[in-house]
């Protein structure tokens, strides 16, 4: 198998064999001078941006504020979960806290069960009570 053939190709610019003709000196290349007219130009571009970018900005928040604020919500739900989920983690970790955790859970589901689910005027009562929230909640009455 043959090896492609490269032609090497020259440009009109001064190569770097060309500046270092003596042995052991290395010169520096400059960098392409920029007129100072560019320079405001760009300049000029750049500060018009920022003077505009308040106003573009009001303008969007005041078109898109309820979905901000949704996404924002979402954004500070998910946080809150993580950061609540790492907190009892922690906690689960602590030598009798887990399993004082779970005795509260139980004995606090059996007195629900008997409380609320049981007879059938407590079970109305909660029936009550929960649509008594839903319409608070959701500001509709039922």
């Amino acid at each position: 198998m043959q090896e492609p053939e490269y032609t090497e190709t020259t440009s009109k610019e001064t190569t770097i064999s060309d500046i270092n003709t003596q042995a052991g000196s290395i010169t520096k290349l400059q960098p392409p001078v920029q007129s100072q007219e560019e320079w405001l130009k760009y300049g000029q571009q750049i500060s018009g941006f920022l003077g505009r970018l308040p106003n573009y900005l009001g303008n969007l928040f005041n078109q898109y504020k309820q979905p901000i604020v949704s996404v924002g919500l979402v954004i500070t739900a998910i946080v809150t979960v993580k950061v609540l989920l790492a907190v009892l983690d922690s906690l689960n970790d602590i030598p009798l806290v887990a399993p004082t955790f779970e005795l509260i859970g139980i004995g606090y589901s059996a007195w629900f069960v008997y409380r609320y689910l049981l007879k059938a005027s407590t079970r109305q009562e909660l029936t009550s009570e929960i649509t008594t929230l839903k319409s608070q909640v959701v500001g509709k009455d039922s």
